[in-house]
Order: structure tokens, then C-alpha cells, then sequence
């Protein structure tokens, strides 16, 4: 097995899990983008690392990564409805406001907010 080549990817799972968590809530962004995305990649199965990865993508403004993340998620999770609101924001802030709107009525609906 090839060694870490940074501290990013030290540590076990749980400690990487607990280091990008650090990462996000100190608004951090790109280095927990950078934890979460070995991580991620390691246990595809599990939606709380690939969810985290697409808001940190999102929100260090990696939009083309955040929509290629979220796709993937709802592929696997399709009834995962902040998934779905956040590729809505995530297609509405790359200036794609017809392709958000399904997503994003989708999510509302999942939520219970039904147009009045």
C-alpha cells in the first residue's frame, strides 16, 4: 500500500471522518472537500461522507464536482431529498434555472410543501 502523501489521508477511517466534519464546520471547505473525496471513494455505499463531499464541493464553490457528486447520489438514493435541493442550487447558481426547477420542486414536495 502506497504511503499517505499528506496528512489529509492519514488515520483511519473514522479519524479522516472526524477531520473533514472539522474541516466543514470551521467553513474549511476545499481541505474537507479533500478528506471527504478518498473517503468517499473508499465506502460508496454510504450517503453521510458522499453528501458532506457534495456540500463542501458546493459550498467551495467546485459546482461542476458538487453536480457530478449529486447525480451520483441520487443514482443510488433517488429519494434523498436534500440531495435534491441542493442540486437544484447547485444547477441554479451555474446559471441553470430550467434544469434546477424540477429538482427543486421535487425536493419541496419531499418535504411537504406543495404550491398553494
Amino acid at each position: 500500500m502506497d504511503a499517505p502523501t499528506t496528512y489529509y489521508e492519514q488515520g483511519t477511517a473514522a479519524e479522516r471522518w472526524a477531520r473533514a466534519r472539522l474541516f466543514f464546520d470551521a467553513k474549511e471547505y476545499a481541505p474537507a472537500a479533500k478528506v471527504l473525496h478518498a473517503l468517499a471513494a473508499e465506502v460508496p455505499e454510504q450517503l453521510a461522507p458522499r453528501l458532506l463531499l457534495a456540500r463542501a464541493y458546493y459550498h467551495s464553490a467546485q459546482l461542476s464536482r458538487a453536480e457530478e457528486e449529486l447525480r451520483a447520489i441520487l443514482e443510488r438514493w433517488p429519494v434523498e431529498d436534500y440531495a435534491q435541493l441542493l442540486l437544484g442550487r447547485t444547477l441554479e447558481r451555474q446559471g441553470r434555472a430550467g434544469e434546477a426547477a424540477p429538482y427543486l420542486r421535487l425536493a419541496g414536495a419531499m418535504a411537504g410543501e406543495f404550491p398553494g
